[in-house]
């Protein structure tokens, strides 16, 4: 055993001494959390996590019976953040605790971080439902901080980051109408904002190629002419002219020609994994099309 479990387990008895003696309310939870809080220092400093996890939750409820909501938020947030190394289910669980006691208290931005890296855990996890739910509500947080909106643009940036996190997953589970909506959303957004103006582009992109996914191409098309009026300057972008191009070959049912402009695009701004997996059923959808008409031919 190192020095430091052992250190741990003296300020963990000593801890459990003082709650279990007579003492004045008070005094009792804040000198056994002193002591709580110097064994889950000594079981981090020993890699012991899982203890050190255990003992932080024991010191928040020192805290909640003192009534001291916000230390008591703050130790479940470092319980969790031991758990993290070993145990995501408890990692998560203790999160929501610390979350659900800053929303009491009305520290949205705190709730918000953590309910931003809950759903960062689903999203590790490939649970993608619970990430969505997680990131939604993460952003209702960070909007909901108006004060604090008007004072830092970080907070509506942290708001964007949430939202295009649900709509690229949105898309990635086929919930295409809702990733359009969530897309056009921040680049009407974003064109107020000189910080955030340059992704606008990307943004319009992103909902063109979920439009694309779709299939329906007079809804394409319309999309094109609204974010043109949107944005002026986007019918002179190289984003522009892929989703025109695409749109064109969706219209043809050409797969030859599709695969032209992706790999022209491509070969100048390399398309990430998302918009390759999207474009990559767009381009099945075509094939399986252009199979069918080949097979009414014959």
């Amino acid at each position: 055993m190192s020095d430091q479990i052992a250190k741990a387990l003296e300020f963990e008895k000593k801890a459990e001494k003082k709650l279990n003696g007579w003492a004045f309310f008070g005094f009792k939870y804040k000198d056994a959390g002193d002591l709580y809080e110097k064994a889950a220092n000594c079981y981090k400093l020993a890699k012991s996590w899982d203890q050190a996890g255990s003992v932080y939750v024991k010191l928040a409820e020192c805290h909640l019976k003192m009534d001291s909501k916000h230390e008591a938020a703050n130790a479940y947030a470092d319980a969790a953040h031991s758990y993290k190394k070993t145990n995501t289910k408890e990692c998560i669980a203790h999160l929501e605790q610390s979350l659900n006691l800053f929303m009491e208290i009305g520290r949205l931005s705190m709730s918000a971080r953590y309910c931003k890296e809950i759903a960062e855990l689903y999203e590790q996890e490939q649970n993608l439902e619970k990430a969505i739910a997680y990131y939604d509500k993460a952003a209702d947080l960070f909007q909901g901080e108006l004060y604090e909106q008007e004072q830092n643009p970080e907070v509506t940036t942290s708001a964007n980051q949430c939202k295009q996190k649900i709509a690229q997953f949105s898309a990635q589970l086929e919930q295409y109408q809702k990733a359009i909506e969530i897309y056009e959303e921040i680049a009407r957004q974003s064109l107020n904002n000189n910080l955030l103006k340059y992704g606008v582009r990307g943004h319009l992109l992103n909902a063109g190629i979920c439009q694309l996914c779709k299939g329906d191409v007079v809804a394409i098309m319309n999309a094109l002419e609204r974010y043109q009026e949107l944005y002026p300057t986007f019918s002179g972008t190289r984003e522009y002219k892929l989703l025109a191009d695409l749109a064109a070959a969706v219209d043809e049912e050409d797969v030859a020609k599709f695969t032209d402009a992706v790999n022209e695009f491509d070969s100048m701004t390399k398309l990430d994994e998302w918009k390759t997996t999207l474009l990559l059923r767009v381009k099945l959808l075509l094939k399986a099309k252009e199979e069918e008409d080949d097979d009414d031919l014959t």
